[in-house]
């Protein structure tokens, strides 16, 4: 009898070519949501540069070191972006140095790749490689511009952006590829939402609702604005850390609504056995 063949692991790419909506933030929290599952996760950064992703796992290892707190860790690794002088090296070097990254994690169940807030070699890498992708938006028509321009007095959608377009393109040559018509779950999820009801947040689900039959894409929710997000990333904790971590902050109201708000985005997604 022929040994099965070992089973991937599942892609999820954190994609928008703005910067500031909170990507690092929700790979750092999904990936923290899978291991309390018990999946194997492994994070990419692919913003080297920036490095938020990066310090959020270091951070995490620090106060792990520095506690004694018994957290699950992600396996990490991070692709810097090439200074090669010609575009071809640059991009060659990048592949090869993706490509290594993605095989030193193909024994996790899911992989989680963190993307440059910006057009990018690196980020058309992920685009290419993701069985989901996660596209985090600010719930603003600022934000909604990276998926499409808007008329400014009926709020309809005029046309899609060029991100829009270029991740529509990337699961049509993904599904040819295939041979079998599969290709990735586009996912976009609003984070920033007010919770009153306005004449923005309105015209913005008219406008996502539109765009999404023509383009393609589910909604899902994201995290609300809460300060205990950015508090949590010197010490590399999530939402559901705090109990075991941090046994001297009491949850609160705010907290336990937060933490819903990962159950949900988790559910949202669904992956088997991910459902919290």
């Amino acid at each position: 009898m022929s040994e099965q063949a070992p089973r991937a692991p599942h892609i999820i790419t954190i994609g928008n070519e703005k910067g500031g909506t909170g990507k690092s933030t929700t790979a750092m929290h999904l990936a923290a949501g899978f291991m309390a599952n018990g999946f194997k996760v492994g994070v990419i950064d692919l913003d080297a540069r920036q490095g938020t992703l990066s310090r959020y796992v270091q951070n995490r290892r620090d106060f792990a070191a520095r506690t004694g707190a018994d957290l699950t860790m992600p396996a990490h690794r991070a692709v810097p972006e090439s200074l090669a002088g010609t575009r071809v090296a640059m991009e060659q070097e990048e592949s090869d140095a993706f490509d290594q990254a993605q095989s030193g994690l193909a024994d996790q169940d899911v992989v989680i790749i963190d993307t440059p807030g910006r057009d990018s070699h690196l980020g058309k890498l992920a685009l290419a490689e993701a069985d989901t992708l996660i596209t985090p938006i600010n719930d603003s028509f600022i934000d909604l511009d990276v998926l499409a321009v808007v008329d400014p007095t009926t709020y309809k959608v005029r046309r899609p952006s060029l991100y829009a377009e270029t991740v529509f393109k990337q699961k049509i040559a993904k599904a040819r590829k295939s041979g079998s018509n599969r290709t990735f779950d586009w996912v976009v999820i609003r984070n920033r939402m007010s919770q009153l009801e306005s004449k923005n947040r309105r015209a913005m689900d008219r406008a996502l609702d539109e765009l999404s039959a023509r383009i393609r894409f589910r909604i899902a929710p994201g995290f609300s604005e809460r300060v205990i997000f950015r508090e949590l990333f010197l010490d590399g904790l999530t939402l559901l850390d705090l109990r075991g971590a941090e046994a001297g902050v009491k949850l609160n109201l705010s907290h336990v609504a937060a933490r819903q708000e990962l159950r949900d985005l988790l559910t949202a997604l669904g992956l088997k056995g991910a459902e919290v």
